[in-house]
């Protein structure tokens, strides 16, 4: 039996609707639990509970489920834009199910993107407090100053926001241009590109290439593939790993299909 759940939650784990649609149904009088017509969303549900949602019984819940996506730039990582640019759920196959997105990376930038079906999943995977290293190749352009590089180990203050410790070294140099590999497990919006320019490095290019245990690998620009069912069940069981920026070289990922 799963833990206990608030309805909105429940919901949305059924696939009908996010939760704060969830929240808007159960205002308009379509949700009842147990035969009873809700009028909050602060209620707790069970596996024995009786939901129905203008009066037919709720679905079952998919089992959690993940998914890597190669984001392209030039794709914004949001349901809808007002000003009409694509969106990587443009891109997503027919046949997926509702997914949410575990981060973001910012309409530029490029390269791994978990997706998954349960908002629970997504929230516990993006907190700093599992440690999940995240991993980046980014182009800059100007000279690589490699003490002022290391020195970000220690943290940075940017514009009144403290970054923490952030792992960075020169890949090589070329001319005016530089690749720079990047690590860190905080992942505030836009941290490497804000850090970077207060380093007077602009990055002409940034690639995710880990998130965690997963990793970009050889996963074609805009192409999706699932996490193997049992790897993410061996992944929920697992204890969080120790928080520090290293690099250990990942080794060769297999493709999933």
């Amino acid at each position: 039996m799963s833990e206990p759940e608030r309805i909105a939650k429940r919901l949305a784990r059924a696939g009908l609707c996010s939760r704060r649609d969830a929240e808007r149904w159960i205002a308009a009088g379509r949700v009842k639990v147990d035969g009873r017509v809700l009028d909050t969303p602060a209620f707790t549900v069970t596996d024995k509970s009786r939901i129905e949602v203008d009066g037919k019984p709720l679905p079952d819940a998919d089992r959690a489920r993940l998914w890597r996506y190669h984001k392209p730039p030039g794709e914004l990582v949001t349901a809808r834009d007002p000003q009409g640019r694509r969106t990587i759920f443009d891109s997503l196959p027919d046949g997926m199910p509702r997914v949410v997105t575990v981060g973001r990376l910012d309409f530029m930038s490029e390269g791994l993107l978990l997706l998954t079906n349960d908002g629970g999943l997504a929230r516990r995977l993006e907190l700093p407090a599992n440690g999940w290293i995240r991993r980046y190749r980014a182009r800059v352009h100007g000279s690589v100053d490699e003490a002022r590089l290391a020195a970000l180990a220690h943290g940075i203050t940017v514009e009144g926001v403290r970054y923490g410790a952030i792992r960075a070294r020169l890949e090589r140099q070329q001319r005016s241009n530089a690749w720079l590999e990047i690590a860190l497990s905080e992942g505030k919006n836009r941290e490497v590109r804000r850090v970077l320019a207060h380093l007077d490095l602009p990055v002409v290019r940034l690639i995710r290439v880990a998130f965690g245990p997963f990793h970009l690998g050889e996963l074609p620009r805009g192409e999706l593939d699932e996490i193997a069912p049992q790897a993410l069940d061996n992944l929920l069981g697992l204890k969080p790993p120790p928080r520090r920026a290293g690099w250990a070289r990942p080794k060769a990922q297999r493709r999933r299909h």
